[in-house]
């Protein structure tokens, strides 16, 4: 049977992983057994995906990332270049924790920049934008802009990726996409 997938011949893939239609997995990556990555999906040079891992359609990662059991990325994700998932609170080399891994689910549409840091547990709202360097230890809500060590939110982010700026009435219109979005307490929704 022919794969409706690209794989360089350097990368590695396991028996019993579903990759979808469209996917490109490039050079010194490994894919293995049980996860799953949807269509059109981009892996990068030097990326682990690790069991039971499931990626949506058309995410994004860029090289040198290490997906860990416990993560779950929905559609159009961006993984930036070196970024770290964990999956397990308090790690030791001697004790073995494979049971008490921890999910972490990355939401639609969210970006998380180069060299940022995930601790487990600690959910990605939809089209949340986490900075380069950042380190994530509680939850982002959707459309939050976070950035720093730890990381903090600064802003909110449209899902063209661009800062918005809210008026006196709570308005705020994405400058690529005409879209507006409208801030409620601590809560940002698109309303057209």
């Amino acid at each position: 049977m022919e794969k409706d997938y690209f794989a360089h011949e350097t990368a590695v893939i396991d028996d019993g992983c579903k990759i979808g239609k469209g996917t490109r997995i490039w050079h010194f990556s490994h894919i293995m057994t049980g996860c799953e990555i949807g269509e059109n999906c981009n892996i990068g040079q030097n990326v682990v995906v690790s069991p039971e891992v499931r990626l949506g359609k058309n995410v994004k990662v860029q090289n040198n990332v290490s997906i860990y059991t416990g993560v779950i990325c929905e559609d159009d994700v961006f993984l930036g270049p070196s970024m770290v998932f964990t999956n397990i609170v308090n790690p030791r080399s001697a004790v073995i924790r494979k049971e008490s891994y921890v999910t972490t689910i990355v939401e639609k549409g969210a970006s998380i920049g180069a060299n940022a840091t995930i601790v487990c547990g600690h959910n990605i709202g939809r089209y949340a934008f986490i900075g380069a360097g950042a380190v994530v230890t509680k939850e982002v809500r959707p459309y939050a802009l976070v950035v720093g060590n730890p990381a903090r939110q600064v802003g909110w982010m449209s899902e063209f990726g661009h800062r918005l700026e809210f008026g006196s009435e709570g308005l705020a219109v994405c400058p690529e996409s005409g879209e507006k979005y409208r801030l409620a307490g601590d809560n940002v929704t698109k309303v057209s």
